[in-house]
């Protein structure tokens, strides 16, 4: 008897298995074929509309033509090519597409429960040869979600260890990988070593309370890092040395390939940028002289307490990408508006800057509201803005295609009805690439199947 009851419950087991995977299956395929609406190309002409250009004056009532997926033409009484698709634009706005500098886009689906969606990091920790465009999955639920409020670029990064990999600057459609990427092997991550100790704030273990370590021990341990990381940077240019001097003579012994090394060559000789994750005052100083130490090309995601640290940021050219709109205080005695302010703060200072989100994927539709916060404290309607669009271009070195309405730059643009900033405008038509998207997500679906129900 008991075992019929078992088997019994195995059959059970196996049939409410066998039930669920092919509803994951379908509910996939469903989902699959949904985000793989790339849009359609044309020649496409929004007529009579307020066109925010951003790195210029607005253009009250003016014409943007798109076509091969350029903007063609910006102004008033612009020229309308044969056979371009008209859009009304009376009562609408023009804004370039806004860009989130720091994500995971692609890399992340599910964060809680899903291991299997999640490939935001390697094992170990000197992953500098990870490249996060060879992970990201073109059709993640999360890229319709965010483009369809918008956002139409992403610095998409991985996470974990020292040396991270390699984040990618894509842009939110295409069917592969190579459509996406604007710059496909764009920055190294490196988490920077930081001081760290128990207790104390809310970012700190709570209201106080935790063992308290050393602070002595912890600067110690932090040097110790650091000088980890400078031994690493030494040990790339070495290797770099030895297999140009190879290239040159091949009579020289082979060298031995090492991946990791290899990839960090054009970061460790500034040649590329490197994003090192900091929040704090003192770390984000010991950034400033690490990047004055080994010459390279330094940009901070996070910076909580960057426009303390203002003087040493501006000497050596290191740009922030803020992280921190959504986050609570830091310690007890910070007053609630504390990161609402940080970056008109960092504006005051003469600090380069954007806002992102720093989020996996799920959340980073709320970019345009990041800036809206930042704009009510201090920032400005207009820099707040540009913290979106502009200054993230600037920032990730694609300012000569991206972030403004101009001439001769890609056409990721977005119409809307409304101040692109506040939570009741309504985006009326994205392109990306010059490609008019659908304006459809798994969010969208869900609203459209259970709007009617009772």
């Amino acid at each position: 008897m008991n075992q019929i009851k078992i088997s019994n419950a195995l059959k059970f087991a196996f049939l409410a298995a066998a039930i669920l995977v092919s509803g994951i299956a379908i509910s996939a395929q469903s989902d699959a074929s949904q985000q793989n609406k790339i849009g359609r190309a044309g020649t496409f002409a929004i007529v009579g509309a307020r066109i925010v250009t951003v790195s210029g004056a607005v253009i009250e009532n003016g014409t943007v033509v798109i076509r091969d997926g350029k903007i063609t033409a910006v102004g008033v009484g612009a020229a309308i090519p044969s056979g371009a698709e008209r859009i009304d634009g009376k009562g609408l706005s023009v804004f370039p597409g806004m860009i989130d500098a720091s994500t995971n886009m692609g890399l992340a689906e599910i964060p809680q429960g899903a291991n299997a969606t999640m490939d935001v990091q390697e094992v170990g920790t000197m992953n500098a040869n990870a490249k996060a465009i060879t992970g990201i999955n073109p059709h993640s639920s999360h890229i319709n979600v965010t483009r369809v409020n918008g956002i139409t670029t992403v610095l998409s990064h991985p996470t974990g260890g020292t040396v991270s990999g390699q984040g990618a600057v894509i842009n939110l459609n295409g069917a592969r990988q190579e459509d996406m990427a604007v710059v496909p092997v764009h920055s190294l991550v490196i988490n920077f070593p930081r001081v760290t100790g128990g207790g104390g704030g809310f970012g700190g273990g709570g209201f106080g309370g935790g063992q308290q370590a050393n602070f002595n021990d912890l600067i110690r341990r932090r040097d110790e890092a650091v000088e980890d990381l400078k031994k690493t940077f030494r040990e790339v240019e070495a290797y770099a040395k030895v297999v140009e001097a190879y290239q040159k003579d091949k009579s020289l012994p082979t060298p031995t390939t090492s991946l990791r090394l290899e990839a960090m060559i054009p970061y460790v000789r500034g040649q590329k940028p490197i994003v090192f994750t900091a929040e704090r005052e003192r770390d984000i100083r010991a950034i400033a002289k690490f990047v004055a130490d080994t010459k390279v090309k330094g940009i901070i995601v996070g910076g909580q307490d960057a426009w303390k640290a203002a003087d040493e940021l501006k000497k050596n050219n290191i740009a922030v990408i803020y992280t921190n709109i959504y986050g609570l205080p830091v310690q007890q005695d910070d007053p609630y508006d504390y990161l609402f302010e940080a970056p008109s703060k960092m504006l005051a200072a003469g600090v380069k800057f954007s806002i992102s989100t720093g989020d996996t994927g799920a959340e980073a539709r709320d970019l345009p509201y990041h800036a809206g916060l930042a704009g009510a404290y201090g920032l400005g309607k207009d820099e707040a803005l540009k913290a979106v669009t502009l200054y993230p271009a600037q920032i990730l070195g694609i300012d000569d295609r991206l972030g403004s309405i101009e001439v001769g730059k890609m056409a990721n643009v977005v119409v809307a009805d409304g101040d692109l900033l506040d939570p009741r405008t309504n985006i009326k038509y994205v392109f990306i690439g010059g490609r008019l998207i659908p304006l459809t997500s798994r969010h969208t679906e869900l609203f459209d199947s259970f709007k009617d129900r009772k």
